[in-house]
């Protein structure tokens, strides 16, 4: 039976639709992740609050996301990705809308715990989706789309609520009402795309605890290990402790100028990561990760002398490879991770990278108390820069692993 090509006109459109929709929502929802951040000295003083607490709120976030990485990450491969992600963006909704009315830190651990499980149930989901609904016609542009949408909604999400606290009497409204909204409109909106995943049997298999990628690509994975520390760590210590570093080592008050911080660590990922896509894997892994070093270095050199302007050229730089370093694992995996297991494999990469993020911030925040933000905040840069070097040797001494590319999806409806 022939195809009529109305027909394939219409699906290649629902594809195109569900490719844009799934970009989108992971901006999205990396925006809610960083939106929090500026808030954090304002709920400070109106909860009472320190530093350590502020470590903590944002290391619940990140083992929440790990635990339902763990237990539910690949769930998309068996009841499908449309059902996976709106669950997830309606669990978001839910989880900014406990931010916006948070009076008290109990209500503020629980909105970040809920935020954990919603962007656990989204992150290995969306990107699979992503990779799923590439146009055939722009090969190799998910992996662009995986690592600069994440990274672009990471610097909308602390930029703009910056700019609210200090113009708007009622920030909180401003930023997650319409958030709320936002979740749950794209909650909908996802059931309008192509369903993709290949809907494995036993349902239950996926919640069972494992930790592992396909066999074929293991020593690749094993490879991106350093890069994938290296970068998230750096973004940890900017997403939880950043806007407190602006305000107590460089004495800037503005709350713009504290989300700024985030916003360009992220936003200058986000544009690395666009302008380097043409490069090889290797290429740009070794670039990110280097760039992490030095910016990283930088950071406190510009601290120690007291320049804020020095030290968002910095961010700038240490965003460069954020960013970067985090496209090209993406780039060197994406090809050939199997069809059926693209779920779990992404789970696999973000819980490594969730993982980076809230060990380090967990430690910082204890440390804190005993050695103070300064002391803390020169240690744990020493530290990422040591890391991300040894990545970037790591890397230049071993050429990508040959492994077989994927086989190409099976296309649902």
């Amino acid at each position: 039976m022939s195809i009529s090509p109305t027909s394939i006109a219409r699906a290649s459109r629902r594809f195109t639709y569900g490719f844009a929709l799934a970009i989108l929502s992971v901006t999205a929802m990396m925006a809610g992740a960083s939106a929090p951040s500026p808030f954090y000295s304002v709920l400070a003083v109106r909860i009472g609050f320190d530093a350590a607490t502020t470590t903590v709120v944002f290391a619940v976030y990140a083992l929440a996301l790990l635990a339902t990485l763990l237990l539910a990450g690949s769930i998309s491969d068996y009841v499908g990705r449309r059902p996976a992600i709106s669950a997830g963006l309606v669990l978001l909704a839910a989880s900014v809308f406990l931010f916006w009315n948070a009076h008290s830190i109990a209500l503020l651990i629980a909105a970040r715990i809920v935020q954990g499980i919603a962007s656990g149930l989204l992150l290995s989901a969306l990107s699979a989706a992503v990779i799923d609904l590439e146009p055939a016609s722009r090969p190799g542009s998910a992996a662009v789309w995986n690592a600069v949408a994440p990274m672009a909604g990471l610097a909308v999400g602390a930029v703009i609520p910056g700019i609210l606290l200090d113009v708007t009497p009622d920030a909180f409204t401003a930023v997650f009402a319409p958030l709320t909204a936002l979740y749950l409109v794209l909650a909908a909106l996802v059931w309008l795309a192509p369903e993709t995943a290949p809907r494995l049997p036993g349902v239950l298999a996926s919640f069972r605890i494992r930790i592992g990628v396909p066999r074929s690509m293991r020593a690749l994975f094993l490879n991106s290990v350093p890069a994938i520390f290296a970068g998230w760590a750096t973004g940890g210590l900017f997403l939880s402790l950043g806007p407190s570093i602006v305000h107590a080592e460089l004495g800037v008050s503005a709350h713009l100028w504290q989300g700024f911080a985030v916003s360009l660590l992220a936003g200058s990922g986000a544009l690395s990561a666009f302008l380097i896509r043409r490069r090889s894997a290797r290429v740009v892994t070794i670039y990110g990760t280097s760039a992490l070093a030095v910016g990283t270095l930088l950071t406190l050199v510009a601290l120690s002398t007291s320049s804020l302007v020095g030290y968002f050229v910095a961010v700038a730089v240490a965003g460069s490879g954020f960013g970067t370093a985090f496209f090209g694992v993406i780039r060197s995996l994406a090809p050939h991770i199997p069809a059926t297991a693209r779920a779990d494999v992404f789970a696999v990469i973000f819980m490594v990278s969730y993982l980076a993020m809230a060990l380090p911030v967990v430690a910082a925040g204890f440390l804190v108390q005993v050695l103070g933000l300064s002391a803390v905040t020169y240690g744990y840069g020493v530290g990422v820069a040591v890391f991300a070097a040894l990545a970037a040797v790591l890397r230049l001494r071993r050429p990508d692993a040959r492994v077989e590319p994927a086989a190409s999806p099976a296309l649902g409806g």
